[in-house]
């Protein structure tokens, strides 16, 4: 029995250690424009309420739904209505659960449940925003080059952001396309590059809109200051590689460390409890 529940406990340690070793490292797929359901599900159910207690939103909340991509649709009164119905649900099961809990955990698990439910759709926001800047980065150098060989073959800035964004994919090319459609439509290029900054707020962008700015108010040529930028977005993308590199060494160690060693040394304790309490496999035989 002992040593079942030894070989049952190292078992779940080793599967915890080899998905924390591989969970972070989940490519990210789609453009971030669909909403888990559940989320939809309780922003649904929440609009009603929110609007009935006049929640209003944080001010920052509208530039933290730009930077995520405005997934699904999502506004702001969407999703304080999500927040609210999330921690109307969490604050149920919360109480559900605490009556089992043991000594003073119950009267925990209340308070923090509502709580827990209220912040978890910003969580998932932030979540979204950032696997949205990461994209971002690594599509920017190489989208820089074909703008600078777009312009080169003499398209206007619009007409080479609109071609650019049209034979790409990621929220960048989306970002460039829409650039270009709202210059056809007059607004001038400058305001709109502007206006893109709320929707993608990273430092890399803004050099491009500070870029762009100075070739049209001082009719700098533009395709040499995309190239060097281009080359500068590769060497901060391939410091950022080398700090997340720096840094996931220790969280290795540390998940060996913790997951990973003591399951193995409790197979090996599992396997001498079997044979120490096992019967004799020889038993002596009388003359």
């Amino acid at each position: 029995m002992i040593a079942a529940a030894l070989a049952f406990l190292a078992a779940g340690l080793a599967t915890l250690g080899v998905g924390a070793l591989v969970a972070g490292r989940r490519p990210v797929r789609g453009d971030g424009s669909g909403v888990p359901r559940l989320l939809g599900a309780l922003a649904r159910a929440g609009a009603r309420v929110a609007r009935g207690l006049g929640i209003s939103a944080p001010r920052d909340l509208a530039g933290r739904i730009e930077a995520a991509g405005r997934p699904g649709g999502l506004g702001e009164r969407e999703l304080m209505a999500a927040k609210l119905a999330a921690a109307l649900s969490a604050g149920g099961a919360s109480l559900g659960l605490s009556a089992s809990a043991p000594g003073r955990l119950g009267p925990l698990m209340v308070l923090a449940g509502p709580v827990a439910g209220f912040l978890a759709p910003d969580l998932w926001l932030a979540r979204r925003a950032a696997a949205r800047a990461r994209q971002v980065r690594r599509e920017l150098p190489a989208m820089l080059d074909l703008l600078r060989v777009t312009v080169e073959a003499g398209l206007s800035l619009p007409a080479a952001l609109a071609e650019v964004g049209r034979r790409t994919r990621g929220p960048l090319a989306r970002e460039w396309r829409a650039l270009a459609r709202e210059a056809e439509l007059g607004v001038p290029l400058g305001e709109a590059i502007q206006a893109g900054l709320t929707r993608l707020p990273l430092p890399e962008t803004r050099a491009f809109a500070a870029a762009v700015e100075r070739a049209l108010r001082h009719g700098a040529p533009l395709a040499d200051t995309l190239a060097a930028q281009a080359r500068d977005v590769r060497v901060e993308l391939r410091r950022r590689m080398s700090e997340d590199a720096a840094r996931a060494g220790p969280k290795i160690q540390l998940v060996v460390a913790l997951l990973l060693v003591p399951s193995v040394l409790l197979l090996v304790a599992a396997a001498l409890i079997g044979a120490l309490l096992g019967p004799d496999t020889a038993p002596p035989t009388g003359s």
